[in-house]
Parts: structure tokens; C-alpha cells; sequence
């Protein structure tokens, strides 16, 4: 039975938005009349609808391509059908032209986003909902193409950056793997009535067992992998993991700078463009990416929502650089917090971006210095027995 979308109005006047199943919009009608509602505007809804999420780049390209004719003077309906016949990929079409079929049933851009909420952002349809509420829609899009073109080259940098030690990782298991598997069994049956080292012996160990229970070892590691992955689903793991990672020499840097970086693009996007303060704060927490931050955010909100200034709020969170309460103190001060959201978000831009190349002139030398440990050991494993060889027909 097919799905219908509807917004009516109820005998004191209250809006009332739902979803429900009908044979047709008659019986629809009809439904909705028994219930003492009556129809404004309804559409089905397509259960093959694509739920899957937009990426940033595809985000930015949509915000920048409908902006820019809304900016024309184009209209909104006429924007997405443009967009929608450009040689883009099947995923952004469909959704393109489901936005279109909501949109000329009568529903607002941000209802229809609404109802598609596994493919637009929360972020995104608030901004939305703020821009149609300023009149201001272009702007508004022109705005998040900015944030998702940056959201998308700070994910891009950092994809980058760990791919030579992804790289260096990779060669270093499966050349290990070569030499317990291959090399190792073959060259110390040389050394089969020899007393080994102990060294030696622990090679030859795993050598034989990589070499003879392989399945089970596999087995193993797929269970372990399973239990690791429901283990890190659950809430409290999850705090303490991202508490932790707070807590790592270096490391705990750049991930102070990476997270305000975040917070603060997000919630600037968010309050120059009229979204209250404590929804921005709400809404910007979700993008941080750590959730022993988050509920210190929450904390803030309701001291806000009690009166205490922002900075105040976020002076002592653990997990931000203390720069950005300080920014938010003069922005409140001088009345100007739009402004210095704006310059502070900026300057965390630049610092993020230093931040990663400093983590990878870090984690290169290690991964190198990790993988000769594990090269180094194997040699050392196999030079030991040949030198007490060669010790015993020097005697």
C-alpha cells in the first residue's frame, strides 16, 4: 500500500505533519477527515528512496551549484532541476529529483530534507531552515558550500596523511608473514638438532604455528575482530576510548586542535546564519567526533540555557584548546560574536592543517623505526645459531 507524506491543519488550527499508508490521496482525505484534520498539501513517498548519505564534496557541489543560480535569480524548484540533469552520479540524481517531486508537491526545501534525514545532515537542514526563515537561501547554501569544500579537504589531508603509514604498515605485515610462512620454515631445518637460542626458538614457534594451524589462527583473529567491534559499540567503551585518546603525549595536541577546529567552523556557519546560540552549540557538538567531549557540551548548554555566558561554559572543558573561550569572551564582550567565531574558526583551519603534517613527521620515523624492530628481531633469530656454529668449529 502506498505511503503518503501529509501537513494538515486540526479544528483549533495547529499544523500536524505525519506519514501514513492509504490506497490513494481520496482515502487519504478521508482518513485524515475522520480524524477531524484537514488536508493542505500531501505526497507519497517512494519507498525505494535512496537513503544513502551525501559525502562532503557532493554536499559542497550541490550547495555551491543551487546557490549560485538561486543567486541568478532562479528559482529554487528550477535550481535542483538543473543540477539534477548535470552529468552527476546516479546516487546525487535520485536525490535531486526526490527533492524536486517534495518540493512541487508543496512542501518546503527544508521538509523535504527532513523527511531524508539519512542523506542530508542535521547540520545542513538546520541552516536550511534558518535561511528560508531569513529570506536569505543563496547565502545560506553559498555558505555551506564553504563549510563542506573545507570539511571535505581536512578529511581529504588526513586520508592523505595516513596513507604511506597505512602504506609502511601493510608491507610490514605481509613481508613478516612471507618469512614465517616461507622463508624461516626452510632455512632453520638447518638447525633442527642444533640447541637453539631462545630467540630462535620463539621464531620457529611462530613459524610453526602460522604455518600449521593457520585456519584456526584466522578463526581466532576473526572472533577477536567481532568481539573488539561489539565491544567498541558499547556507550561506555566508547567515552573511555575517546577520553583516553586525550590523554597521549602528542597525540592529545593535534586532537585538541582537530576537534575545536571542527566546533568552531560549525558553530560559526551555524550562528551568523540565525540559528539561536544553544541549537548551534547543540547541533556543532555532534560534529566534534568525541564523545567524552560532547557530554562535557551538553553540560555547557544547560548553563547557558541558565545564563551563563558561553565562554564561561566552555572556559574548562577538557578536550578544547583554551584559545577558543577566550575568542568567545571578546566576541560577547564587544557584542561581535559572529565576527570572532569567524576569525577563530579561520585561525583553527590553519592550525589543524599544521597539525597533521606535524603527526606525520611523527608517526613516519616510528612506523620505520617499528618495522626494523620487527625485521632486526627475525635476523637476529637466524644470525644466532650460525655465529654459535661457527663458535663451535673455531673451538
Amino acid at each position: 500500500m502506498p505511503v503518503f507524506k501529509y501537513k494538515a491543519k486540526n479544528i483549533s488550527g495547529k499544523t500536524v505533519k505525519d506519514t501514513v499508508t492509504a490506497e490513494n490521496h481520496s482515502e487519504l482525505s478521508a482518513m485524515l477527515v475522520e480524524k477531524q484534520l484537514f488536508l493542505i498539501k500531501s505526497k507519497q513517498i517512494d519507498k525505494d528512496a535512496t537513503k544513502e548519505k551525501l559525502t562532503d564534496k557532493e554536499l559542497a557541489e550541490f550547495s555551491r551549484e543551487v546557490g549560485t543560480m538561486l543567486s541568478a535569480g532562479i528559482s529554487l524548484s528550477k535550481a535542483i532541476a538543473i543540477f539534477a540533469k548535470r552529468d552527476i552520479d546516479e546516487k546525487a540524481k535520485k536525490i535531486s529529483n526526490e527533492l524536486l517531486e517534495s518540493i512541487e508537491s508543496g512542501f518546503s526545501l527544508s521538509e523535504s530534507m527532513k523527511s531524508n534525514k539519512a542523506t542530508f545532515p542535521e547540520l545542513f537542514i538546520n541552516m536550511i531552515v534558518a535561511g528560508e526563515a531569513s529570506g536569505n537561501l543563496d547565502k545560506t547554501f553559498l555558505k555551506m558550500a564553504d563549510y563542506y569544500e573545507k570539511e571535505s579537504r581536512m578529511r581529504s589531508k588526513l586520508k592523505n596523511a595516513m596513507t604511506y603509514p597505512a602504506f609502511l604498515l601493510s608491507i610490514t605485515v605481509i613481508i613478516v608473514i612471507v618469512i614465517f610462512t616461507f622463508v624461516l620454515p626452510n632455512f632453520l631445518k638447518t638447525f633442527e638438532n642444533m640447541e637453539l637460542p631462545l630467540p630462535t626458538r620463539i621464531m620457529m614457534a611462530i613459524s610453526n604455528a602460522l604455518v600449521n594451524y593457520w585456519p584456526l589462527i584466522l578463526i581466532i583473529l576473526f572472533l577477536l575482530v567481532v568481539g573488539l567491534m561489539f565491544l567498541f559499540k558499547q556507550d561506555n567503551v566508547k567515552n573511555t576510548i575517546d577520553k583516553s585518546k586525550l590523554r597521549i603525549p602528542k597525540l592529545n595536541k593535534f586532537l585538541k586542535i582537530l576537534y575545536t577546529a571542527r566546533f568552531a567552523r560549525t558553530l560559526c556557519a551555524l550562528y551568523s546564519s540565525g540559528v539561536p546560540l544553544v541549537s548551534a552549540v547543540d547541533i556543532s557538538c555532534m560534529t566534534v567526533g568525541n564523545r567524552y567531549i560532547v557530554s562535557q557540551i551538553r553540560n555547557a548548554i544547560k548553563k547557558v540555557e541558565s545564563g551563563v555566558p558561553l565562554s564561561s561554559a566552555l572556559a574548562n572543558l577538557d578536550g578544547f584548546d583554551s584559545k577558543l573561550a577566550s575568542i568567545i569572551l571578546i566576541g560577547e564582550e564587544t557584542g561581535k560574536l559572529a565576527e570572532m567565531l569567524s576569525s577563530v574558526s579561520d585561525s583553527y583551519e590553519y592550525d589543524s592543517e599544521i597539525a597533521v603534517q606535524r603527526m606525520l613527521v611523527i608517526i613516519e620515523p616510528l612506523l620505520l623505526v617499528f618495522m626494523a624492530l620487527i625485521i632486526g628481531s627475525v635476523l637476529l633469530a637466524v644470525m644466532l645459531p650460525i655465529l654459535r656454529m661457527y663458535q663451535g668449529i673455531g673451538i
